[in-house]
């Protein structure tokens, strides 16, 4: 059933739970999932190879030359709680499938988690809601369990009656049910003009329920300086663009547009991300093989090209080198 996964390890898990991740709006469960994975240290074991779940939608540049575009893939992390009774099971995947192949792909998952006896299974997902970006956003929770919401009701939650989850946040949940897995779902609010960007602030406020939920706790600095920097830049814009007589009116397409070019352009990068980098630089220099992590830090936050030369130079210039 799970024909698509390649293992690469087999690690000893303890009464593991399942945290599923890919980009959808806000980037709210992939940034959750990416910066809970960084934080531990959570170790690759498993991939997901694309097989015929994605087909290519264009080719890449590299250099002025058109090349074949890679299909995405999903990794499988695991990271061992020595202090708790659960160790933890992160998949992140490039992209999500093809709607027609999505329930394949859950099922090939879940089938894969089954064996690994995953006791409970997370995935997160952006709830477009009246909220300005100023301010903290909620959490909502939809769970396969009614004992599950009795036990989510201690948190600062709120609960959506009736509705739908669509993509595979919610989907996979339904196949988990299916075979016997419990699940949750938890929704960040987003602004319903900022669906297009990035919305850290919505996967801080994510995280710190899941947190709860499973009794770990991390560091936030790094997402919370971020958030804090998307936040000034989408301020200044939206002041920049506005005049006082549009001043109540909605933000629209065209400006969404204008405001995500801007972003890209402007954003900063927090100085904690900085100092890792120049960290990164000087392991790849004593060992190239720490290369790959260090142009997986550049590629996330979306600054390679700033320090491509600089990354080229590692396989140019001699120095120590372990193979």
């Amino acid at each position: 059933m799970r024909k698509n996964i390649k293992i690469l390890k087999k690690p000893k898990l303890k009464n593991p739970f399942f945290i599923a991740a890919w980009p959808g709006m806000g980037e709210v469960a992939l940034k959750a999932a990416m910066f809970l994975k960084n934080k531990l240290k959570a170790e690759e074991f498993a991939l997901f190879e694309s097989g015929n779940f994605f087909q290519p939608q264009g080719v890449d540049i590299c250099d002025q030359i058109i090349t074949t575009a890679k299909l995405p893939q999903g990794k499988f992390y695991f990271y061992k709680n020595k202090l708790l009774k659960n160790d933890l099971i992160i998949f992140i995947s490039e992209s999500q499938p093809l709607l027609e192949k999505s329930y394949d792909y859950a099922k090939q998952i879940v089938s894969f988690i089954k064996e690994l006896k995953v006791g409970m299974i997370f995935t997160f997902a952006a709830l477009p809601s009246p909220i300005e970006h100023t301010k903290n956003p909620g959490v909502w929770a939809v769970a396969t369990h009614k004992d599950l919401l009795e036990k989510l009701k201690k948190l600062p939650l709120q609960f959506m009656p009736t509705g739908q989850i669509s993509g595979l946040n919610g989907l996979i949940l339904g196949v988990a049910k299916e075979s016997g897995i419990p699940g949750i779902c938890l929704l960040g609010e987003i602004p319903f003009y900022t669906i297009q960007i990035e919305n850290p602030l919505s996967s801080l406020a994510v995280l710190d329920i899941l947190e709860k939920i499973i009794n770990v706790k991390i560091e936030h600095r790094e997402l919370k300086e971020h958030a804090d920097l998307i936040n000034q830049e989408i301020e200044k814009f939206i002041n920049f663009l506005k005049d006082p007589e549009s001043h109540h009116k909605p933000i629209g397409i065209e400006e969404i547009e204008k405001i995500k070019e801007s972003l890209r352009a402007y954003t900063k990068i927090p100085e904690s991300v900085r100092k890792k980098v120049e960290e990164l630089f000087q392991e790849a220099r004593q060992d190239i093989s720490q290369a790959g992590e260090l142009k997986k830090e550049l590629d996330h936050w979306s600054i390679y090209k700033e320090y491509e030369d600089r990354f080229l130079d590692l396989f140019r210039r001699p120095g120590k080198r372990n193979n």
